[in-house]
Order: structure tokens, then sequence, then C-alpha cells
């Protein structure tokens, strides 16, 4: 049988990544990019849908009658209607544990970018500041060692725990911050807020929940007693964002290197976005995890799904 797989947003994947072929009698459509209220038009004869990141809400999948499989080239899943695809039985797929290196790599990356000031010392160079100091260097911005330094985690599973590693490998101390507001603390923990305030630095490693949203707020930073380097790799919605550049700006925090925003992309009047100058931030464009290797494992996996869903023994289902 003839399926219609129907791919959603392509240019989420870069175009230096190549797709295997399908091995089963198929046809294929992709877009660039689909809008929310293109979905059902553009997917109305899809057998499999692949989707990053365009919502799959309830409303939607009610006109897919024919779909079966949703393939997501991604691990998260908060855009796709879960509870409707239970009900109507499409299955859901993606693509866990493929992110280990390129986003710890990413975190590592920030964190030497702020420790070691590369920032304003690059534009003071351009600016001729080395020329105007009359001398082999100058230090207009304190460089702090990476080792030695406390690095405080949340979120302990695949991505946690890989940067945990590399932290351990330089010589950092590793605090795993249990849930907040947590009372009963696991071996190998701490508790939330004695890892606020012990941190030289703070990442963010879980997935965004009703729970959670907000977990670094007004409250969250002014607990920060050794005023920590602040990085978010993670989901957007993880910090306040007004308060955080209120941090920034009040001292309490000494930067902040940010992957990930919300709404993604910002609007130009977003928090972040009016501190683009600041030399204690760096914001990247959601690419931690997009690495030429990783994005190429992602989409080979992806594929791979696609075929064991043929085949009928699914994999990577995500209920």
């Amino acid at each position: 049988m003839l399926m219609n797989i129907v791919f959603l947003d392509r240019q989420t994947l870069s175009p230096e990544v190549s797709l295997k072929p399908i091995d089963f009698p198929h046809h294929w459509q992709e877009y660039g990019q689909t809008a929310a209220e293109k979905v059902v038009e553009r997917a109305k004869e899809a057998d499999i849908i692949i989707s990053n990141k365009v919502p799959l809400s309830a409303q939607s999948l009610a006109q897919l009658p024919r779909l079966k499989l949703i393939a997501i080239p991604a691990t998260g899943f908060n855009h796709i209607d879960l509870q409707t695809c239970k009900q109507q039985g499409i299955m859901v797929s993606n693509i866990p544990d493929y992110a280990q290196t390129t986003v710890p790599e990413h975190v590592l990356a920030l964190l030497f970018a702020l420790r070691r000031q590369l920032i304003p010392y690059q534009r003071s160079v351009a600016a001729g500041r080395w020329q105007q100091s009359g001398q082999f260097c100058y230090f207009d911005y304190p460089i702090r060692d990476v080792k030695g330094s406390t690095l405080g985690i949340v979120g302990a599973g695949a991505l946690g725990t890989a940067v945990a590693t590399l932290a351990k490998a330089l010589g950092m101390q590793v605090l795993f911050a249990a849930r907040k507001g947590q009372n009963t603390i696991k071996p190998g923990y701490v508790s939330f807020d004695t890892m606020l305030a012990q941190s030289d630095v703070i990442s963010l490693h879980c997935p965004l929940t009703a729970d959670n949203a907000q977990l670094l707020g007004v409250a969250e930073f002014a607990a920060m007693k050794k005023k920590p380097i602040i990085i978010n790799t993670a989901r957007g919605g993880l910090i306040d964002s007004q308060a955080l550049v209120e941090a920034l700006q009040a001292g309490q925090i000494r930067a902040a290197g940010i992957d990930v925003t919300d709404p993604e992309p910002p609007a130009q009047d977003h928090p972040f976005m009016q501190i683009l100058d600041r030399d204690d931030f760096i914001l990247t464009p959601h690419v931690a995890w997009a690495s030429i290797e990783a994005m190429q494992y992602l989409a080979d996996q992806l594929i791979a799904n696609i075929h064991a869903f043929a085949k009928g023994s699914p994999t990577h289902l995500v209920y």
C-alpha cells in the first residue's frame, strides 16, 4: 500500500543534513515551514506526518482521518495533542538521546565564553583598546578559572549527566538539584535552595512542565548568594525572562548564556532582545542541539523510526 508522508517543516533541519531513502512504496511531500492553519490543507491525505515544531492540535488532528504516525525529528513533543492522538489511535515517535555531545559542548562553550570574558575582550580589541593600553595586555574584564568552581545542574537526565561528566573532568564540583520544594533529598542530590546558594554556575536541563514553569524568577535570583552564571539550553519557559534581565542589571547574577526563549523566535520587544549589547549576556538561537553530527544522527533515526512503524514494530513511541 502506498503511504503518503508529509514533512511539515523541513527547514528545521540544516540543508547539510541528508535524509535516507524510504524503502517502502510511498509519496513524499515536504514543506520548508507550515503555519498551524495550513496543517489540515497540507496533510489531509497523510498517513505519516513529520513535524518538528508545527503544532498539531486536537482540532487539526480530528480532520486527518488517514493519519497513523506522527514522527518527530526531535525529543520534545509539547506541540502535539497526545490525548487526541491516543483517542484516534495515532502513534507518536521521537528521537531520544541524540544530543549528549552537542548540548553539553554548547553549555561549556557558553560557560567558557562568559567565565573568561571572551565577548568583552573581543569587542574591546575591535574598538582599539589594545593599542590604547600601551602594553602587551590589559585587564579591563576580570577572568575567572572554570576549574574549582561549582556547577549546579537542574535535571539529571542524559543531558544533565553528560554536562556533569564534562564539568568534573574540568575540575568543577557538581551539585544536582532536587525538585524545587522537595523535602526528602535522595543521595547524590542537594536541595534546590542549596543549589541556588552554592553554585557559581547554574545550568538547566529539565523539561518544561506546568510544575516548573518560571523555575527561576525574582525570588530565586535573590537567593543566589554567589552571583552565578545562568545557562539555559533546555526550554525558555523555565526562566522568568524579565526577572533575569533585572537580576543582571542589579548584579544578582554574574552573567547569562541563553539558547532558548519563550516564544521562539522572540519578538523584538522581548526582554532578552533589549540587552544584546551587554558584555555579560549571550543569546544563541536554539542551536545547542544543532551540530551537523547530531542532526545527521537525528535524521537517520527519524527515517529508522518510520521504517520500523511501516514494518509493524514501531520504536521510540512517546506513550
